[in-house]
C-alpha cells in the first residue's frame, strides 16, 4: 500500500513492512522495549509478511491472513501470555485486507460514516477483504477496557518502513489533508460499567454493533450474557486420544503428517490424551475465514438461536437470495471429525464433496462428515472447508 501511515503516540508495537501496517499489542508491565514479547511477535509477522509479499506482490492481503492463522495455531503460545494483533494489507483487485486476533479494533472512515470491526468479536480470527474506505483505515490496540482513542486530525507524520511505539497506526486514504475532519467517536464500545470514568470524549452518537444489527443503545443483557458464554467456548480445551509430530503439536492419529504443523508422524507410537487443535477453517466465497475450534451455528442471524444459548459460536452471514434461514446449519467437532447438520431450514443445506460435480441436499438432523475441500451452500452463498495447517513439509 503506497498510503501515508500516521502512527499514534502509545505503549504498544506498530511495524510497516512491505507496504503493510502491523499492531501488536504490549500486555506486560512497562514501557515496551527491544526485549518485549510484542516487538518479538511483530519481527516475526514481519517476516512472514515479507515472505508473502515475494510470493503475491500484486497483493498479498490473503496469503498473509492464511500464513498468520497457522502461526497463531503453531507458534504464538511460545512467546507468553495472550497475543493481540492486527494487519493491513493490500490484495488482489486494489481491495484491502484487515486481518485481527484479540483485543485490537479496526476503524473504517468512509463517506457513509464510520465503521468499527473489533477482534474481540471473532471466534478466533478476523478476516476481510474491502473496497478502500474513502477517507481512512485505523488499527488501534483495545485498552483493559475494550476501548480505542479516538482518530485524531490528519497531520504530516508518515511510517515508511520500520518500527514505532505506538497505540495503533492510520491508513490515509483520501486526497486531501483536511484538518477539520470530523472525528469519529469510539465511545460506543463502551460496556456498561465502564461509562462511570471515561478516559476519552463522551459520545455524540451511538455506533451500531455488528453482531446485533442495532444500536449499542438497545443493549440486551440477556444476549450479551450469552455472547460472553460463547466467547469463552473458544478458550475451552476439549482433550481426545492423538498422536504427538516431533514438534510436541496435537495431531490426528490417522494422519501420517500433522494436524498442526504438517510435519510427519510417527505412526507406531502409543495413542495418549492431546488437547485437540483446530480442525480446519470455513472459507467463505468472499475470501472471509472461519477458523473451526469449536462448534458453530451458522445463518443469516444465529445469535439468538437455541444453539447459540448453548455455548455454539454464531457465525453471521449475509445473504440476499433469502434462502438463507436465520440459523440455518451446524459444524460439530466430533473427536477429529468436522461434521455438519442442517438445522431443519426452510430451502435446505447442500454439500459437494471433492471430486464431485453434483451438489447433495442434507437430511434435516442428521451429520455428515466433511473431507477437506467440501463444500456447502446456505441460500446463494458457499463455504469450503479447508485444512488450517499447511501442506506436508510445509
Amino acid at each position: 500500500m503506497d498510503r501515508q501511515v500516521e502512527v499514534v503516540a502509545g505503549n504498544h508495537v506498530v511495524v510497516r513492512v512491505a507496504g503493510a501496517v502491523v499492531v501488536v499489542a504490549h500486555r506486560e508491565r512497562g514501557r515496551v522495549t527491544a526485549e518485549s514479547a510484542a516487538v518479538r511477535v511483530a519481527e516475526a509477522l514481519a517476516q512472514l509478511i515479507t515472505a508473502a509479499a515475494e510470493r503475491a506482490p500484486d497483493g498479498p492481503g490473503r496469503l498473509v491472513a492464511r500464513e498468520v492463522t497457522g502461526w497463531l495455531m503453531r507458534d504464538a503460545a511460545r512467546f507468553g501470555g495472550r497475543v493481540d494483533l492486527g494487519i493491513v494489507s493490500s490484495a488482489d483487485s486494489g481491495a484491502v485486507a484487515v486481518f485481527l486476533h484479540g483485543a485490537v479494533t479496526a476503524v473504517l472512515v468512509g463517506d457513509r460514516g464510520t465503521e468499527y470491526i473489533r477482534g474481540v468479536d471473532a471466534a478466533f480470527t478476523v478476516d476481510r477483504v474491502l473496497e478502500p474506505p474513502a477517507v481512512a483505515l485505523a488499527v488501534f490496540a483495545d485498552d483493559d477496557h475494550g476501548r480505542i482513542p479516538p482518530l485524531p486530525e490528519r497531520g504530516i507524520g508518515s511510517l515508511s518502513e520500520g518500527v514505532a511505539p505506538a497505540t495503533g497506526a492510520i491508513v490515509w486514504f483520501d486526497g486531501t489533508r483536511d484538518r477539520n475532519r470530523p472525528r469519529p467517536n469510539p465511545g460506543a464500545h463502551r460496556r456498561p460499567d465502564d461509562i462511570s470514568e471515561p478516559p476519552y470524549p463522551a459520545p455524540t452518537d451511538q455506533i451500531p454493533d455488528a453482531r446485533r444489527g442495532a444500536s449499542a443503545a438497545s443493549a440486551d443483557p440477556e444476549f450479551e450474557r450469552r455472547l460472553e458464554e460463547t466467547a469463552k467456548a473458544t478458550t475451552v480445551l476439549v482433550k481426545v486420544r492423538g498422536f504427538k509430530c516431533a514438534r510436541a503439536h496435537p495431531s490426528d492419529p490417522r494422519s501420517a503428517f500433522c494436524t498442526v504443523c504438517g510435519m510427519p508422524v510417527d505412526q507406531t507410537q502409543p495413542a495418549a490424551e492431546v488437547v485437540r487443535p483446530p480442525l480446519g477453517m470455513l472459507v467463505l466465497d468472499d475470501g472471509a475465514t472461519h477458523l473451526l475450534a469449536t462448534d458453530v451455528v451458522i445463518g443469516r442471524e444465529p445469535e439468538n438461536s437455541d444453539a447459540a444459548q448453548r455455548g455454539l459460536i454464531p457465525i453471521r452471514i449475509d445473504d440476499s437470495s433469502g434462502g438463507m434461514s436465520r440459523a440455518h446449519a451446524e459444524i460439530r467437532l466430533v473427536n477429529w471429525d468436522v461434521t455438519v447438520v442442517d438445522r431443519g431450514s426452510t430451502n435446505g443445506t447442500r454439500a459437494r464433496q471433492p471430486g464431485y460435480h453434483d451438489w447433495i441436499r442434507l437430511q434435516p438432523n442428521h451429520p455428515v462428515v466433511l473431507a477437506h475441500g467440501s463444500e456447502l451452500m446456505l441460500g446463494n452463498r458457499v463455504l469450503r472447508y479447508e485444512p488450517a495447517s499447511p501442506p506436508p513439509f510445509a
